[in-house]
C-alpha cells in the first residue's frame, strides 16, 4: 500500500529562532454553527516560536510556518509556535488546518511530522488521529492538505494555541522534523458527545481479559453548559442488543461513565447520544478476550503487520504493542528506512527511531520481523533501480540490520517486499544477487538473526528466475503473500499457500514457509468504518485464511494488518479509525488462544460438501477442529474420546455438545466458523510445532561469498513490470550482438581467484567462452562478455541466459536470467514461447496403481528441448527418503527400483535443467502383501 516518496521541500528552510511580537492576524466569517465569526490565523504569524517562516505564494498570506530540519529541537520547549487568538464566546471550537500530515497520501511528495497541541499554558496533547483520516484529507496546495484536528475548548477573549512538533520522524532521506503550516481556523461548535471507549488506562485501546468489572467512558468535546444525559445500548457480535442505559452529565463535566454487565467473550459496539440531539449518534467499539492465551514461545505461528512509522502515531505505539500481545500474536512485521538510516554513500548508519519502536515490540514480549527498504538515492542509477548499483551497499546495510553497530536487533529480518509488483524494469536475477549480498551481510555477523526471503506478491516469472539463481541456500525461511480478488466483497482464500508449497517442493527447498501478508480488499466509505456486515465478513475471513493456510503447509501467519489502514478505497485493519478493536481483532485472540499451537492433523473429509472441519493439535494433548459451513445446518462432527467443548468465532462458549454412539457431536455450523476443542490428543499425529525459524545449519561457505550479477546498457534493459501486469517476453531486451558484464562481487576475507563461464541456448552464444579473475576481498570486478544472437533466434522470445563460476573446483550459485531479442517494430507479434523447465512424463506405474511388492520399479523419461537435462541433479525419493537411480543421457529413461513394504508409498522425481530450473513428479502407489 506504499505511495512512492520523492524529495520536495526546497532547501534553505534552516533551523532558527523566529520570535514575533505580534498578536496572530485573524480574519472573520460567518459562523458554521452558530452565526459567529470563523476566525482564521496564518501560520507565518504566531506569537513566539523556535520554527522559521518562509515566504511562498502558494501560501494564503504569501508566506507561512515553515519547519524542515535535521538539527536537534531548541531547549526548553523545543519546536513550537504559540498563537494568540481573541474568541467572542467561550465553549468548543472546531480547528482545522493547512498543514504537512505525518502519513503518505498520493497528492504530497514527503510526510510531515506529528505534533502536539496545547490551549492557554495548559498540558499538552498529542493529535493522534489515525492514518484513514490523514490520507482522506484533501489537497490544499503544494505538499499541504486541509486537516481537521478536533476540538478544542476555548475562553471568551484571548486565547492561547500552541503547536509542538512531536518528536523526530523519518523523512524520505534523513531522521528529522517537518512541519510547515500555512493557516488554522477556529469555528464555534455546538457541546457535543464526541466518543464512546472502554475505560481504562492510557496503553489499553479498547480490550480486556477476565472477570473484572468493566466501564464505558463517554467524552464531550468541552465542558456540559448544564446538565445532559447520553443514552447508550451495547451490542454483541451478532448485533443483539445486551445492555442498554442512560448516564448524567453534571453541568461543567465533560466526561461520564456507565458500568457494564458481566459479558462474554466477544466484540462489542456502544451506540450513544445525548438526549438533546438523539441523531448524532457517536459509536465506540471493545473487546472482552477469551481467557485462554496463545502460546508465547516459538511454537506460535501468528504474526501481524504494523509498519509503524506509516501507520502509527508515536504516542500510541505503547498501546498498540500491548493490543498486539494481548490478541496473541508472536511477530509483528515492521519495516525501517534505510534513505533516512544512510543519508550518503559509506556514511554512517542511524537507526535509533525504529531501534525505539522494536524495542516498544520485545518488551512487551513480542518478536519483529524487520523489512529492507528500498535503497537511498545515492545508491541507486538509472539502470539498476529500484536496487543499489553497488551490491557492496546491500551488504553493510544487512551487516548493520544484523547488529553491526546497533543497539537493538530485529529478530527476523525479510530481503525485500513485493519486489514482483512495482513499476520498473528490474529482474528476477537482479533482485536474486541484491537478496545473496544482503543475506550474507546478515549471515556474517554473529548470532545475526533469521534472514526471510522477499515477501512475493504473486507466484511467476519474477519468483521462479529469483529461485533458478539458488537463492533459497541464503535464507532461513520461504516468503509470499496472498489476497482475494480486489472487487471480491466474500472473499475465499487464494491458492497462494498450495502453490508455494508446490514450488518450495520443485526446488527440494525444507525452509518454513511463512505467509507474511494475508487479508483483505474491502470497500470503506470516506469517513467511516467499514460497514458492520463488511466487518463480520473480515473476522470469517481472518480466520478460516489462517486455518486454510496452515492446513497448505504454512508455518507462520501475517494478517495485514493491525492499525487503521485505508488505501484507495479499501480497508484491511483490525483496528477502527478510533483505534478500536474490530470483530476482526477478537476473532484473531479467540483463534490464536484456541489453537494453541496449531499443528495441522488434517481435513475432515466426510463434511464435504456440505461443511468444512480442520482438525488441530494445540500443543497442550487436546484437539481442536474447526467447522464452518456455506449456509446455516446441522453437521455431525467427528471427534476423539474426551469432554468436547464447544466455542464460536469470538471464543465464548457454547457449551458441550451432546456425543452420539458413532463418536459425533453435532452442532449448528454457518458462515462463522466455530471451535469444538476435545480433552484427546488427536487421532493421528499432527504437523510437528513451529520452530525457532532457524534452519541454517552451517555457515555459508566460500564460494556462497561469491556473487555473479548481470549488468546491461540501459537500451537492453527488461521491460516495466508494470506492477505485476506485464505479459511476456520479460527478458533483457537484445540486439544481434550485445555487449555485457558480469559483475563478480567476493564478500569473503580475502582475495579469491574465480572462473566465470557463460551458456547460452536457443541460437544465442556468448563469447568469451570464459575468462578467470581475481578479486579482492570485499571487491567487485568486471568481467566482459559478448552475447549474440544466432539466425535462427526469433525475436520477443524468452530464453535463459545462465553464468556460473567455479572457485577452487566448487561451483559458486549462478546467476540466471532471460533474454530475448530485442524486437525492431513495437507490433511486430513475438515468437511462440518455449517451455523453460524440463519435462517428466511416461511415468510407471501410473498414479494411484496398485502393485506387487516388496520390489517394485519405477521408470520416466526426463528431457529438455532448450537447455538440456542436468543429469547430476536428478534425484528420486519414496516415502521422503532418497533411492538409487539410473540416468540414461542418451535416451532420457530414469529406472529406480525400491523395496517396499506392502501398504501406501509415494514416489517423488525431481530433474533440473542445464538452466536450474526443476521439475517434479510424483507417484503414489499401493503395495499389495
Amino acid at each position: 500500500m506504499s505511495i512512492d516518496r520523492r524529495t520536495a521541500v526546497a532547501g534553505g528552510l534552516a533551523a532558527g529562532l523566529a520570535l514575533t511580537a505580534t498578536a496572530a492576524a485573524a480574519r472573520t466569517a460567518p459562523g458554521r454553527d452558530r452565526g459567529a465569526p470563523v476566525i482564521t490565523v496564518r501560520g507565518e504569524s504566531p506569537t513566539r516560536s523556535s520554527i522559521p517562516t518562509a515566504r511562498d505564494p502558494r501560501a494564503a498570506g504569501g508566506a507561512l510556518l515553515a519547519l524542515a530540519t535535521a538539527e536537534p529541537p531548541p531547549p526548553p520547549r523545543g519546536w513550537y509556535a504559540t498563537y494568540t487568538v481573541d474568541v467572542p464566546t467561550a465553549g468548543p471550537y472546531r480547528i482545522e488546518a493547512v498543514a504537512t500530515v505525518p502519513v503518505e497520501q498520493p497528492h504530497t511528495e514527503e510526510t510531515g511530522s506529528y505534533f502536539r497541541l496545547a490551549v492557554n499554558g495548559g498540558a499538552s496533547w498529542a493529535v493522534t488521529r489515525s492514518q484513514p483520516y490523514w490520507y482522506e484529507s484533501q489537497k490544499a496546495w503544494g505538499d499541504l492538505s486541509r486537516l481537521a484536528l478536533g476540538d478544542v475548548e476555548l475562553r471568551r477573549g484571548v486565547n492561547t494555541l500552541t503547536f509542538t512538533v512531536d518528536g523526530p520522524t523519518v523523512l524520505d532521506d534523513y531522521n528529522g522534523y517537518r512541519f510547515l503550516l500555512d493557516e488554522f481556523t477556529l469555528t464555534p461548535v455546538p457541546v457535543a458527545l464526541r466518543s464512546v471507549r472502554l475505560r481504562g488506562p492510557a496503553n489499553n485501546l479498547g480490550h480486556w481479559r477476565g472477570d473484572a468489572p468493566a466501564e464505558l467512558r463517554f467524552g464531550l468535546n468541552g465542558a456540559a453548559p448544564c446538565a445532559l444525559t447520553v443514552t447508550y445500548r451495547v451490542l454483541d457480535y451478532y448485533s443483539r442488543q445486551v445492555a442498554s442505559g442512560s448516564v448524567p452529565v453534571p453541568p461543567g463535566a465533560g466526561t461520564a461513565h456507565a458500568a457494564l454487565p458481566a459479558l462474554p467473550p466477544g466484540n462489542y459496539r456502544a451506540v450513544a447520544a445525548l438526549t438533546t440531539a438523539p441523531e448524532d449518534t457517536v459509536t465506540g467499539c471493545f473487546a472482552h478476550l477469551p481467557a485462554r492465551r496463545a502460546p508465547r514461545g516459538p511454537a506460535n505461528r501468528f504474526g501481524v503487520n504494523v509498519f509503524t512509522h506509516a501507520l502509527v502515531p508515536p504516542p500510541l505505539l505503547p498501546a498498540l504493542a500491548t493490543a498486539m500481545e494481548s490478541m496473541g500474536v508472536r511477530y509483528v512485521r515492521d519495516g525501517s528506512a534505510w534513505p533516512a538510516a544512510q543519508r550518503e554513500p559509506d556514511g554512517p548508519f542511524d537507526s535509533s527511531l525504529h531501534e525505539a519502536v522494536v524495542e516498544a515490540f520485545q518488551k512487551r514480549g513480542l518478536k519483529v520481523l524487520e523489512v529492507v527498504s528500498p535503497p537511498p538515492g545515492w545508491a541507486l542509477t538509472p539502470t539498476s533501480t529500484p536496487l543499489p548499483a553497488d551490491l557492496r551497499h546491500a551488504y553493510r546495510y544487512g551487516a548493520h540490520l544484523a547488529g553491526r553497530g546497533k543497539r537493538v536487533v530485529s529478530d527476523a529480518l525479510q530481503l525485500s517486499n513485493e519486489p514482483d509488483v512495482d513499476d520498473t524494469a528490474s529482474t528476477g536475477d537482479q533482485h536474486a544477487a541484491f537478496v545473496k549480498a544482503a543475506a550474507l551481510g546478515m549471515t556474517d555477523q554473529q548470532d545475526g538473526p533469521p534472514v526471510v526471503l522477499p515477501g512475493i506478491a504473486a507466484g511467476g516469472v519474477f519468483q521462479e528466475l529469483m529461485l533458478h539463481n539458488d537463492v533459497v541456500r541464503y535464507a532461513d525461511v520461504w516468503s509470499f503473500h496472498g489476497y482475494p480478488a480486489l472487487d471480491d466483497t466474500d472473499p475465499d482464500f487464494p491458492s497462494s499457500a498450495e502453490d508455494q508449497e508446490e514450488l518450495r517442493e520443485q526446488f527440494g527447498a525444507t525452509t518454513p514457509l511463512w505467509m507474511t501478508e494475508s487479508g483483505a480488499f474491502l470497500p470503506a466509505e470516506p469517513g467511516t468504518d467499514l460497514a458492520y456486515a463488511i466487518q463480520r465478513t473480515q473476522a470469517r475471513y481472518l480466520v478460516l485464511s489462517t486455518v486454510e493456510s496452515l492446513a497448505a503447509g504454512t508455518d507462520r501467519q501475517f494478517w495485514f494488518c493491525g492499525p487503521p489502514c485505508t488505501d484507495d478505497g479499501v480497508s484491511f485493519a483490525l483496528l477502527s479509525r478510533d483505534f478500536q478493536p474490530l470483530p476482526a481483532f477478537s476473532a484473531y485472540a479467540a483463534l490464536t488462544g484456541l489453537l494453541g499451537e496449531a499443528n495441522y492433523v488434517g481435513l475432515l473429509k466426510e463434511l464435504l460438501p456440505h461443511a468444512a472441519g480442520f482438525v488441530f493439535g494445540d500443543g497442550a494433548g487436546r484437539t481442536v477442529t474447526v467447522v464452518c459451513a456455506p449456509r446455516p445446518r446441522d453437521v455431525d462432527v467427528p471427534v476423539p474420546d474426551g469432554a468436547t467443548r464447544e466455542y464460536d468465532i469470538m471464543g465464548a462458549a457454547r457449551g458441550t455438545p451432546v456425543r452420539s454412539a458413532h463418536c459425533t457431536v453435532r452442532v449448528a455450523a454457518s458462515r462463522d466458523p466455530l471451535y469444538l476443542v476435545t480433552d484427546a490428543p488427536p487421532p493421528r499425529r499432527p504437523r510437528p510445532p513451529a520452530g525457532d525459524d532457524r534452519t541454517r545449519a552451517r555457515p555459508l561457505s566460500a564460494t556462497e561469498h561469491i556473487v555473479l550479477s548481470q549488468r546491461y546498457a540501459a537500451v537492453n534493459a527488461a521491460p516495466n513490470k508494470e506492477d505485476g501486469d506485464a505479459e511476456p517476453p520479460l527478458g533483457y531486451r537484445l540486439g544481434a550482438s550485445t555487449r555485457m558484464t558480469v559483475d563478480v562481487y567476493n564478500f569473503n576475507t580475502a582475495a579469491q581467484t574465480v572462473t566465470v563461464s557463460g551458456r547460452a541456448v536457443g541460437g544465442w552464444s556468448v563469447t568469451p567462452r570464459r575468462e578467470r579473475v581475481r578479486v579482492p576481498p570485499g571487491g567487485r570486478v568486471g568481467v566482459d562478455f559478448t552475447v549474440t544472437a544466432g539466425p535462427k533466434v526469433r525475436p520477443g522470445v524468452d530464453l535463459p541466459l545462465v553464468f556460473e563460476a567455479d572457485l577452487g573446483g566448487a561451483a559458486v550459485p549462478p546467476s540466471v536470467a532471460r533474454v530475448q531479442r530485442r524486437r525492431d517494430r513495437s507490433h511486430q507479434r513475438p515468437g511462440r514461447q518455449p517451455a523453460l523447465a524440463p519435462v517428466i512424463d511416461k511415468v510407471t506405474p501410473k498414479d494411484g496403481a496398485a502393485v506387487t511388492g516388496p520390489s517394485v520399479r519405477l521408470a520416466a523419461r526426463i528431457a529438455d528441448a532448450v537447455s538440456g537435462v542436468d543429469a547430476e541433479r536428478i534425484s528420486v525419493e519414496v516415502d521422503g527418503e532418497r533411492i538409487a537411480h539410473r540416468f540414461d543421457a542418451d535416451s532420457g529413461v530414469l529406472t529406480a527400483t525400491a523395496r517396499l513394504r506392502a501398504g501406501r508409498h509415494t514416489f517423488l522425481i525431481r530433474a533440473f535443467n542445464c538452466a536450474h530450473a526443476p521439475v517434479v513428479r510424483s507417484v503414489r502407489v499401493r503395495v499389495l502383501p
